[in-house]
């Protein structure tokens, strides 16, 4: 695929570890230092108790399919050659859901509850980036 072409993520001063973690293949999560509730995506204060103080956690990377949608039509002609692909809700270890695309794995065998783990594409001169792999159990 040509990254050039591709939409790459740009970091910003709220996920700047977050992304630091990808390029070191580690998902990082924000934890509230208030009320302990683990968050992603990345933001300046705790959607539960709104307090500005956060710490980083490496997780684990493992997850299970909480919803999904298997993609037809490429939204950017970047993507093309990748459908039909899955578009997944990914419901983490640590209890916070992100979204990720599915590497390897056939659309029509793609179920809720499966089980899987996250995994990182290298992309030269842009951040690591996430995706989810199935079939890895935990």
């Amino acid at each position: 695929m040509d990254f050039k072409a591709r939409p790459l993520p740009v970091p910003d001063a709220d996920s700047a570890e977050f992304w630091e973690g990808c390029n070191a293949h580690e998902l990082r999560l924000q934890e509230c230092r208030a009320c302990g509730a683990v968050r992603h995506y990345p933001r300046s204060h705790c959607p539960n108790c709104r307090s500005p103080e956060a710490r980083w956690i490496k997780a684990t990377g493992r997850g299970r399919i909480h919803s999904f949608v298997v993609i037809h039509r490429a939204l950017h002609p970047a993507f093309q050659e990748k459908v039909p692909y899955v578009v997944a809700l990914i419901e983490l270890e640590e209890g916070p859901r992100m979204i990720s695309d599915l590497l390897d794995f056939d659309p029509n065998q793609v179920r809720i509850g499966m089980p899987g783990t996250i995994v990182f594409e290298d992309v030269e001169r842009h951040p690591s980036i996430p995706h989810f792999r199935l079939g890895e159990s935990f």
